[in-house]
């Protein structure tokens, strides 16, 4: 009797390291993550170098032609400029890849599995975050150092001395990287709402894409400052600040709002948060 007692006791739930590495080996199973991560890097470095390429040789600060939009920024910014052109599209590999990551497993059935070795579920999904979050942050780094150092040599001719020991240029590589990061975490909250491939790819490319075309487009018509001002705080918009060339404080020209890269994090920290709390929820209270 107690040999079966004992034997049929269930046992503890696996600990919160055990869903990490769990989390992290179903990531790199994954074919999609592969080669989202592998499109991502060739984009950022691909375009950097191009665009370094192509830039007209000898144009200094002030200088217009092909590449003139660099040329024409002061010293390390205009390294920078030539550096990060790729983390346009990256953003949008990289939010597809976020959507998949919860939202491939509702489509196979797998996320049953996941929940039966957590009953709690919330361990889970915060764990398949982290792993997805750390990971696309390494990844968007080392490409982004990569595409600097790249570049580096085809900027003397441009004018421009690259400084590896500027660290505002390592504080906007950084923020690069951490905003392709948070920008994979807010498509990851979406899918875990939506729960469907198509519907989350659809509605984080939305918010990232189509409702800034269309605050813009409503600012150039009304020419209101208070919708500039909003679209400041739109994802892409305050996610674009993590990784400008900031030295100082800036000078304002006028009374728009320009957030700091700080403040642009923690705008976009705040619209995860708050996706990613209703997810949370949601994750909780339905059916898998």
């Amino acid at each position: 009797m107690s040999t079966t007692a004992r034997t049929t006791t269930p046992q503890h739930g696996v600990s919160f390291a055990g869903i990490l590495n769990s989390e992290f080996i179903k990531l790199r199973s994954l074919r999609s993550t592969l080669w989202c991560y592998l499109i991502t890097v060739v984009v950022m470095i691909g375009l950097a170098l191009l665009l370094a390429a192509s830039s007209r040789a000898g144009a200094g600060p002030g200088g217009s032609g092909p590449g003139g939009a660099a040329a024409a920024l002061p010293g390390q910014a205009a390294w920078l400029q030539v550096t990060t052109p790729g983390i346009g599209l990256a953003q949008l590999v990289v939010a597809v890849l976020g959507a998949l990551v919860i939202t491939g497993e509702y489509g196979t059935g797998m996320i049953r599995s996941t929940f039966a070795a957590v009953p709690t579920r919330i361990p889970a999904i915060v764990a398949k975050a982290i792993v997805f979050g750390v990971t696309t942050f390494v990844v968007s780094l080392v490409a982004l150092i990569a595409a600097a150092l790249l570049t580096a040599p085809f900027m003397p001719d441009k004018g421009v001395t690259p400084d590896f020991g500027d660290p505002h240029v390592w504080w906007a590589l950084l923020g690069g990287a951490g905003y392709l990061a948070l920008v994979g975490l807010l498509s990851f909250s979406i899918g875990a709402i939506i729960r469907n491939s198509a519907g989350g790819i659809a509605a984080a490319l939305g918010l990232i894409l189509v409702v800034p075309t269309i605050v813009s487009i409503f600012a150039a018509v009304t020419q209101a400052e208070w919708v500039r001002n909003l679209g400041a705080f739109l994802p892409s918009d305050a996610g674009a600040r993590m990784y400008a060339y900031v030295t100082g404080a800036a000078v304002k020209a006028s009374d728009l709002i320009v957030l700091t890269p700080w403040q642009g994090a923690l705008v976009l920290g705040a619209w995860i948060v708050v996706l990613f709390l209703v997810a949370a929820l949601l994750v909780k209270r339905r059916d898998a």
